[in-house]
C-alpha cells in the first residue's frame, strides 16, 4: 500500500482541522497525522479519505468521521499499555489509532464480512489488534477488566454490562440516545460501585445491534 507525500500532506491538514475543532490531546493528533486513513478505504475512494466526514464501508456500516474518532479517543484518555475494548470494529480505523497510541486493543465485530476484511487488513499492516466475531453489546468478559471501552455505534442505554467490565479508574465512551441522534457519554468508574457520567456533544452513529442494542 502506498502512503505518498500527498497523503501525508492531506493528513497534516486534517490534523490541523481537528485541532481547530477542539481536539487538544497531542497524542491523538499525532495518531491522526501518522495513521493512513486511506488504507481503510476502497482504493477508488482514496481521494475522499481525508475529508472530515463519515463514509460507507458496506453492510450498512460506515467509517466514522475523523472528528468523531478523535473525540472518542480523546475522551478515553489513552495511555501506552492500556487494555482497550472497541465495540464495533467496522473499517478498523479506530482500532488502528488506538494501536498506534500503544494500547493493547481488543475489538469485536458482529458482521462477518467486515470481520474477515478487517482482520486481513490488520495482518497486512502488521497491527497488534486482537479481533473477535460476535455480539459486541455484551462486551468481552473473558478479557475484562479494561482501562477503556469505546462503542462505535449508537445505543439506547448506558450499557450496564460494559460498565462492569471497566477497571476502577477506567473509562467507557459511548453514544447513547435514539436512532436519529445520540449524545456522546463518558462514564468513569470512580470506585468499585460508583460511576461518574458526563456528556460531550451530539453525534449520529449507525445503530448498535445485539442483545443489549436495538435488536438482535
Amino acid at each position: 500500500m502506498e502512503d505518498s507525500f500527498k497523503h501525508k500532506g492531506r493528513r497534516k491538514r486534517l490534523m490541523q482541522e481537528l485541532k481547530n475543532k477542539g481536539i487538544t490531546d497531542e497524542h491523538v493528533l499525532d495518531a491522526i497525522l501518522n495513521v493512513p486513513r486511506h488504507f481503510f478505504f476502497p482504493k477508488d475512494f482514496w481521494d475522499e479519505a481525508y475529508e472530515d466526514k463519515a463514509f460507507p464501508i458496506g453492510s450498512g456500516q460506515t467509517i466514522s468521521q475523523p472528528y468523531t474518532v478523535a473525540c472518542q479517543t480523546q475522551l478515553l484518555g489513552v495511555c501506552k499499555g492500556d487494555a482497550i475494548l472497541e465495540v464495533g470494529t467496522g473499517s478498523g480505523y479506530q482500532a488502528a489509532i488506538l494501536a498506534y497510541m500503544g494500547a493493547q486493543v481488543f475489538t469485536i465485530e458482529r458482521v462477518e464480512e467486515l470481520f474477515k476484511r478487517t482482520t486481513q487488513l490488520f495482518s497486512r499492516l502488521r497491527l497488534p489488534v486482537t479481533c473477535y466475531l460476535g455480539d459486541g453489546s455484551i462486551g468481552l468478559p473473558s478479557k475484562a477488566p479494561f482501562d477503556g471501552i469505546v462503542v462505535t455505534a449508537g445505543g439506547n442505554s448506558l450499557a450496564e454490562q460494559l460498565k462492569e467490565q471497566l477497571k476502577v479508574g477506567g473509562r467507557l465512551v459511548l453514544p447513547t440516545g435514539n436512532r436519529s441522534i445520540q449524545k456522546m457519554v463518558l462514564i468513569t468508574r470512580a470506585v468499585e460501585n460508583n460511576y461518574k457520567r458526563s456528556e460531550h456533544g451530539e453525534f449520529k452513529f449507525v445503530p448498535l445491534l445485539g442483545k443489549y442494542g436495538w435488536e438482535t
